[in-house]
């Protein structure tokens, strides 16, 4: 099972150190995540920091970029890693693209399947000048009289899909070369919820195997000696995902829809999105999370092996001050080399 990291960084030279960091430490890829940042900004920062990590966004939001800028920008991406890019997309929720960034939703699921197939095709015929003619529901392409003049070495960068629901999980399955989960996903939702939609998916795209689709999953890890100070840390992350009824089923799933819905309401009460520790109980931590001294947290983890292919690993953000983020960014990082077997 793979170590990948997910960095946090104050200032972009911060978040490109801790990439650095990571890389000495041995994590095989660095992601980038898109809310506070441009994932593929942040993602070009990361490449020109590491030498060999690989660097993948995790996740870019597809439907707010049309799909001849997402296929450039991962043609730019992957020319300056010198081939280490994966382009993960996620879809995001209904009201962050409709309200947030005025883009139609649509059907996500055959959205996704657009934007992908447009991306793909963008790489594959961009430097032969001939017309891209796609139809789609949400995406139709029409493209004449473009030919891109630089050259393409990699038309196969593999594209990643971030999913939650099962209809989603399939078509990870089915036309992607990776899954990336959020940052709750517990070794029992991977084996019960995930894996078997998306082996029905691979199931549908023929003559593909388990093999060809990269297992991601993503843990947010707080470390600390101090088991209060572990669970207050990734506390406010917990909040923040369980405000939103999205995820209802998958707490409910963990026999936590109770607690669930006092967060729900602490939302609704005023509380910010970012500010909902205190709403969290500390059994949804200890189910959803990697807290805990150093030992506990690798034992978590290793709580993965033979489900998924790769863990993301992340530090504790919401809620906390940039000195305490930093701080439990130092721990995990400190903790990388005994889960990779790094000397570093």
């Amino acid at each position: 099972m793979r170590i990948t990291f997910a960095p946090w960084g104050e200032t972009l030279a911060e978040l490109a150190d801790a990439a650095r960091r990571a890389e000495a430490a041995g994590a095989e890829v660095i992601w980038v995540p898109e809310l506070h940042r441009s994932a593929t900004v942040a993602a070009a920062a990361v490449a020109a920091a590491t030498e060999r990590t690989r660097i993948g966004t995790g996740i870019a939001l597809a439907f707010t970029r049309s799909p001849m800028i997402t296929a450039l920008e991962a043609l730019d991406l992957d020319d300056v890693s010198g081939g280490r890019f994966i382009l993960g997309l996620g879809s995001g929720v209904q009201r962050l693209n409709e309200d947030w960034h005025n883009v139609s939703f649509g059907k996500p699921v055959r959205h996704m399947r657009e934007v992908v197939r447009n991306v793909r095709t963008f790489w594959e015929k961009c430097t032969t000048g001939e017309p891209i003619e796609l139809d789609g529901e949400e995406e139709p392409m029409r493209i004449r009289g473009y030919q891109r003049p630089f050259a393409v070495p990699r038309a196969d960068i593999p594209v990643y899909i971030a999913a939650m629901g099962p209809a989603m999980t399939r078509l990870a399955g089915t036309i992607g070369d990776g899954w990336i989960s959020h940052e709750l996903c517990s070794p029992r939702y991977l084996a019960e919820r995930v894996l078997p939609e998306l082996e029905t998916g691979i199931a549908r795209a023929e003559g593909k195997r388990r093999e060809d689709v990269e297992v991601v999953v993503s843990a947010c890890c707080s470390v600390s000696d101090d088991r209060e100070t572990a669970l207050r840390r990734v506390s406010g992350l917990v909040g923040f995902y369980a405000s939103v009824r999205t995820y209802a089923d998958f707490f409910d799933f963990h026999g936590l829809a109770e607690q669930q819905q006092a967060v729900v309401d602490a939302f609704r009460g005023g509380t910010g999105a970012e500010h909902l520790a205190d709403a969290v109980s500390p059994e949804m931590v200890d189910a959803l999370t990697m807290t805990g001294g150093r030992d506990e947290v690798a034992e978590r983890i290793a709580a993965y092996e033979g489900l998924a292919d790769a863990v993301k690993l992340s530090p504790p953000t919401h809620g906390l001050s940039a000195a305490e983020t930093r701080a439990a960014q130092d721990e995990l990082l400190s903790l990388l080399p005994d889960l990779t077997g790094s000397a570093s």
